[in-house]
């Protein structure tokens, strides 16, 4: 837990916040868990609520006059702060609640440091938004994304709202991939931080303005700072009027991703 008395910086309040939800989300782990629908087949668990509040104690406490955008409890904080940090406490509940451990704990400053941490592989994808890191055990290691792997997550998680222009399912579909790739679903954004480390030579999922959800923003920011191209499906930078997000270890897989995607549109 933070020190309200210290000033870490944002980089290391992100971390600690982080952290803090995958202890709860790896404490959890495998007991019985009350579900909580939340509506057009969507859930959350204890555990999702419970990481969240672990995370809202520490920035709280080294932030008390940032603003919280959470995936479970919603806006809080003052209307008109000047920050505001955007948590997903646990991506990949479903998997979670199967007995699944591909997940990720999101917490993000919005335009600003970010950590994705994963609870039970024991890292912490982090960026201070000038450059990117991974933390285990005690150590940090500098990100350098490649594309090496040829390994490609495709989020095929409903909505859709580009089909039929564009269906996550026909990209895999297309000659070209299996040619150049290979295709990964693990249904979190675990994922996207993926690319940022050199795990992932890309990252695709539709959907439409996902700079400021609470799911992708740190991902996004991990990302980016690593160095790695970072557009909608349609090519344009994302934002309030994008769709989807590709994100590529280089321009070459990037390159050869959006021929696949616009050959099928």
């Amino acid at each position: 837990m933070i020190n309200s008395n210290a000033s870490p910086d944002d980089a290391e309040v992100a971390m600690a916040a982080a952290r803090a939800g995958a202890d709860v989300v790896r404490g959890l782990y495998g007991r019985r868990l009350t579900r909580i629908d939340k509506g057009a087949r969507d859930f959350a668990t204890t555990a999702d609520v419970e990481a969240e509040k672990a995370i809202l104690g520490v920035l709280r406490a080294a932030r008390p006059d940032d603003a919280v955008l959470g995936e479970e409890g919603g806006r809080q904080g003052a209307a008109d702060a000047a920050r505001q940090w955007l948590v997903d406490p646990l991506c990949g509940t479903l998997n979670y609640a199967v007995g699944g451990m591909l997940v990720a704990v999101n917490v993000a400053l919005r335009d600003g440091a970010a950590a994705v941490a994963d609870p039970f592989g024991g890292e912490v994808f982090f960026t201070d938004g000038g450059s990117t890191w991974t933390r285990h055990d005690g150590v940090d290691t500098r990100s350098v994304p490649t594309s090496a792997s040829r390994l490609v997550d495709v989020n095929l998680d409903p909505p859709f709202p580009s089909a039929p222009g564009f269906r996550a399912v026909d990209l895999l579909a297309h000659a070209g991939f299996a040619e150049w790739f290979r295709p990964r679903v693990v249904s979190t954004t675990l994922a996207l931080a993926w690319v940022a480390v050199g795990k992932r030579a890309a990252y695709v999922t539709d959907g439409g303005d996902l700079s400021g959800s609470v799911h992708f923003a740190a991902g996004i920011a991990v990302c980016r700072a690593a160095g790695c191209v970072v557009t909608g499906i349609d090519g344009a930078p994302i934002g309030r009027a994008g769709r989807g997000l590709v994100v590529a270890a280089d321009a070459e897989t990037h390159g050869l991703l959006m021929s696949m995607i616009h050959s099928r549109e």
